[in-house]
């Protein structure tokens, strides 16, 4: 007995995903990327910040009066390093010295670095030291804030 009776292939049917991605999932996806990206941006534009506010008050300070001038650049530093270096706060003399140096690539010489010491403690008109030797205290703050901020 012939039957007329047709067999076909048994087909599985397709696979599921295993994350089938529906749109309340791309909503939390989306929103997980942009609170990161915003995140991200408000700790970048508040680091740069801090950096373009010392900045900016270092070039505001005339090294004509080098005493005066160091005097506001070691106040500027004290206060950067209470706010990022907390045990650098109580350091004084040549420990300070050492700190600042150890914190940056930049070279300070022997005379800028005594004026950086002595000068909160000197007679603002004193001519010991030059313009020039608070031009180079000025550049080594610069070079410091730019690395350490």
């Amino acid at each position: 007995m012939k039957s007329n009776i047709e067999f076909r292939d048994i087909h599985l049917p397709q696979g599921v995903d295993i994350f089938p991605l529906g749109y309340g999932w791309y909503f939390l996806i989306t929103s997980i990327v942009f609170v990161y990206v915003i995140y991200k941006l408000v700790i970048w534009i508040l680091k740069t910040s801090k950096k373009h506010y010392a900045l900016g008050n270092l070039k505001n300070i005339d090294v004509n009066l080098p005493i005066v001038a160091v005097v506001q650049m070691s106040e500027l530093l004290r206060r950067i390093c209470n706010v990022k270096y907390k045990e650098a706060s109580v350091l004084f003399g040549e420990d300070w010295l050492d700190f600042l140096r150890k914190h940056t690539k930049c070279k300070l010489s022997d005379n800028a670095g005594k004026l950086l010491l002595f000068a909160p403690f000197m007679d603002k008109n004193s001519k010991e030291y030059t313009s020039t030797d608070a031009l180079e205290v000025k550049k080594f703050c610069k070079e410091w804030i730019g690395e350490n901020l």
